[in-house]
């Protein structure tokens, strides 16, 4: 029998091991989401609010249980596991107190005695989801759906398979219909077959550009609608009047978060020139205090990379940046020890033709790169296939808040802050970044049949 073996990155000893289902067996499943979507269509909102508070209750209570199963299977440090649940929680309630409001009809005056657009939920949601926030972006995808009156079917990293499992109980035990939420043990072979099946109405997929071109094509080919949340390389513009020590604090707090293995991190760091040999040291002193450790520790501040393949590759891409020009201050290579553990790393001198400018480096790795002024730093902000997030640092709050509206191209932008999501804000990118939204209203709607209705 085929499995899905689960290494512990910390340690690189086999976690656990799952059988991987047959194509009949996801078949039946699907099926018995479909039965179940069909009557959880006609549930009320007073049932729909009282177990998704459920669901919120039970993150809270079992919050340390879940916490370690994201920080065994992944590596990420257990305080910030247990922040991540208590993200998820506060998504339930948010959603239990504003799905109702999101889907209710909208009156618009016409030629009739009465028009109105409905949203009605399309049927069965088919999510393909990361390993980086194994609960969050499940929950996210899965949340507002499930409010919205769809089921939900899951395809998780293999490496979070004990988190896809554990998910799917949850809502059971917060007493939702059995199979109103089910998570497969897969292999990627079958996806698409899963995407073909005509119960499944929508797809949403949360990685990397290859695989969203892949499940894009698929998606298209099978006539279903489809959200891609891909990769980023998020540029932080840090102008010459701006308050350097916050700036450090919140774009170094930002890129080593989860050993940088965050789509929305601040990736590239631009820096006009007049202020960037003081940034840089304030940046090198920061990443500093930094230290690898056992991601189980509460004093660790980062733990390892997810995959050992993602370690190779990330150092792979250090290594170029290296050798096509870039300056490696700190860090720069794996730590010899168990586990998959890479350097804090601050490379600078990073200019157009070194891959840590033009690609995705998701690891914790802090580049920086010299911009000549403001124009400058907004023209390099610019220059990239990617446009997920981005942030701007300045004393002039009138400036800053035109040039995140304005100026840089992406599909969220702060002032004088990390970007981080937010259950009341809609979510995701343009570019290579992907397309549709995720959160808030607009997230609540991706799936909805938004119908209008005519009556004279």
């Amino acid at each position: 029998m085929k499995t899905l073996d689960v290494i512990n990155p910390s340690t690189g000893t086999q976690l656990n091991s799952y059988p991987i289902m047959s194509e009949e067996k996801v078949m039946s499943v699907i099926a018995e989401v479909g039965e179940a979507q069909k009557d959880w269509r006609e549930s009320s909102w007073e049932t729909r609010r009282k177990l998704i508070l459920n669901v919120a209750a039970l993150l809270r209570k079992d919050s340390q249980k879940y916490a370690e199963i994201i920080t065994q299977e992944m590596g990420k440090p257990i305080t910030q596991a247990l922040r991540e649940i208590e993200k998820c929680a506060f998504l339930c309630e948010y959603y239990a107190e504003t799905a109702q409001g999101h889907l209710q009809p909208r009156e618009i005056q016409a030629a009739h005695s009465k028009t109105y657009v409905s949203y009605q939920p399309l049927g069965v949601i088919f999510a393909i989801m990361p390993w980086n926030f194994p609960f969050w972006q499940v929950l996210r995808f899965a949340v507002p759906n499930i409010m919205g009156g769809n089921a939900a079917l899951l395809k998780h990293a293999p490496n979070s398979t004990g988190a896809a499992l554990a998910i799917e109980a949850l809502f059971q035990e917060a007493g939702f219909p059995e199979h109103l939420f089910r998570s497969l043990v897969i292999d990627v072979d079958v996806v698409q077959a899963i995407i073909e099946h005509p119960l499944i109405q929508g797809v949403t997929l949360t990685g990397s550009g290859k695989a969203g071109a892949i499940v894009g094509a698929e998606t298209a080919t099978a006539l279903k609608k489809v959200v891609l949340e891909l990769g980023g390389s998020d540029p932080y513009v840090i102008l010459k009047d701006a308050d350097l020590d916050h700036a450090v604090s919140q774009c170094i707090e930002s890129r080593l978060d989860n050993a940088g293995q965050v789509c929305i991190s601040a990736k590239r760091l631009i820096v006009e020139e007049d202020i960037y040999d003081t940034f840089v040291e304030k940046v090198k002193a920061k990443v500093q205090e930094y230290q690898c450790n056992d991601p189980m520790d509460p004093s660790t501040n980062i733990g390892p990379m997810a995959r050992e393949d993602l370690m190779h590759e990330l150092d792979n891409q250090v290594q170029r940046s290296i050798s096509a020009g870039a300056t490696c201050l700190l860090g720069g290579k794996p730590l010899q020890r168990e586990g998959y553990f890479y350097q804090p790393t601050l490379l600078v001198d990073v200019k157009e033709g070194i891959p840590a400018y033009h690609e995705e480096l998701f690891g914790p790795v802090v580049c920086v790169v010299k911009a000549k002024d403001e124009e400058d730093a907004i023209r390099i902000s610019n220059d990239s296939v990617f446009g997920l997030a981005g942030a701007v640092f300045t004393q002039d709050l009138e400036k800053g808040e035109r040039i995140a509206r304005e100026k840089i191209q992406v599909g969220a932008c702060a002032v004088n802050t990390k970007v981080a999501s937010d259950p009341r804000l809609p979510f995701g990118g343009i570019k290579e970044s992907g397309f549709g939204r995720e959160l808030s209203a607009e997230g609540i709607h991706e799936f909805m049949n938004v119908k209008t209705v005519i009556v004279n």
